[in-house]
């Protein structure tokens, strides 16, 4: 049985920066993404980082770009998302999600959608202010 728990999330002012931990447990495949989801309040759950276990590629929301990096541990089986330049807008609960990706062509590709992830971590709490 997998399970994810997130952690490191706080109160921090605009400019800063936090660093996000999944701590992952059970067996998940190497065709799996891993990815870190944001759901601001009253605003959907929407996925900012991602991570392709196979091969370590990632990818991330336009809207994040430059400031937020995903990374993982294989070690420790610890997903991070380090989150520089912090802005009001970061504000929310961030989700650890892992779910199936595939091959197209020759790249990896993972779902966008939270209902294609078919385990979750409780989320942990980051709140911005200016």
């Amino acid at each position: 049985q997998v399970q994810l728990v997130e952690s490191g999330g706080g109160s921090v002012q605009a400019g800063g920066s936090l660093r996000l931990s999944c701590a992952a447990s059970g067996n998940i495949p190497s065709s799996y993404c891993m990815g870190w989801f944001r759901q601001a309040p009253g605003k959907e759950r929407v996925r900012v980082a991602r991570i392709y276990n196979a091969d370590g590629s990632t990818d991330y929301a336009d809207s994040v770009k430059g400031r937020f990096t995903i990374s993982r541990d294989s070690a420790k089986s610890t997903l991070y998302l380090q989150i520089d330049s912090l802005k009001p807008d970061d504000t929310g609960m961030y989700y650890c999600a892992a779910g199936p990706g595939t091959i197209i062509g020759a790249s990896p590709w993972c779902p966008i959608g939270r209902d294609a992830y078919n385990y979750w971590g409780k989320g942990t709490l980051v709140t911005i202010s200016s």
